[in-house]
């Protein structure tokens, strides 16, 4: 039987270098996005040369009336999930001073980065332990967080709050599953260059130069994918729980 994952904000960025990844390593996979757009429509095409089975999800994770439903969806055109990849993420509306910070950015950033981690693992879960899985194949759930879940970056308060949020999910997942033999992991990449870090890519790169980072540069996408593909595939074996820091060094410890 084949691996079936549903990664969720695939249309571009860390999302679709996962889904590639995934793809390349033969899974199944559902690629999802808001909404039916050219983007996740140029997204599917690309996994579907591939050669793997594939199909568009277009769903707002943040609603979560929608979780069931295109879970039974995905499988009734897939076959069984075993894989959930929760990658969709937003930022922040405005950057600026934490005392400005306005309703509508923290719910924004709460309910897309956590809530929305919590209740579509939730649905998946319970769909996994309502059937029999055949041995051999892994089944896990990798959520994408950020440095930022633990380093403090004051000018998007709301969204480090998020990420803290979800990597706090990624636990509590890893202890309610773990007995159940459904691994969970936490990827947090640093400074990633993505459509979402583009305004600020530049400045990055001068501060990874500059030491910021071990390593002295920034991250790229296909690295979080292959990454995202490693810890789903099972090649870590004997392992849940793991935060996964994809930063270059940049939070180690140092004088």
């Amino acid at each position: 039987m084949r691996q079936v994952a549903l990664v969720t904000g695939s249309s571009r960025g860390i999302g679709l270098a996962a889904a590639e990844a995934l793809a390349r390593a033969g899974f199944a996979v559902a690629i999802n996005g808001p909404v039916a757009d050219a983007e996740l429509h140029a997204a599917v095409a690309r996994i579907e040369a591939l050669g793997v089975p594939v199909m568009a999800a277009p769903f707002d994770v943040g609603d979560t009336a929608a979780h069931a439903p295109w879970l039974a969806r995905i499988e009734d055109t897939l076959g069984p999930l075993t894989t959930l990849v929760n990658n969709a993420g937003v930022g922040v509306l405005h950057r600026g001073d934490l005392l400005e910070v306005g309703e509508e950015s923290w719910d924004r950033c709460l309910t897309i980065n956590a809530r929305a981690v919590f209740f579509l693992s939730q649905a998946f879960a319970r769909r996994l332990l309502a059937r029999a899985r055949p041995e051999g194949l892994f089944h896990a759930v990798v959520n994408v967080t950020s440095s930022n879940a633990s380093a403090v970056a004051v000018q998007r308060a709301e969204y480090c709050v998020s990420k803290a949020a979800a990597a706090m999910v990624s636990k509590a997942l890893a202890v309610r599953l773990g007995p159940e033999n459904i691994a969970v992991y936490d990827v947090q990449p640093g400074l990633i260059a993505t459509d979402m870090t583009a305004p600020v890519i530049e400045a990055y790169r001068r501060r990874a130069a500059e030491g910021l980072t071990l390593m002295p540069r920034v991250g790229e996408a296909h690295e979080m994918g292959t990454i995202i593909a490693t810890l789903a595939a099972g090649k870590l074996p004997y392992t849940t729980g793991q935060v996964i820091s994809a930063d270059a060094g940049m939070l180690v410890p140092r004088f």
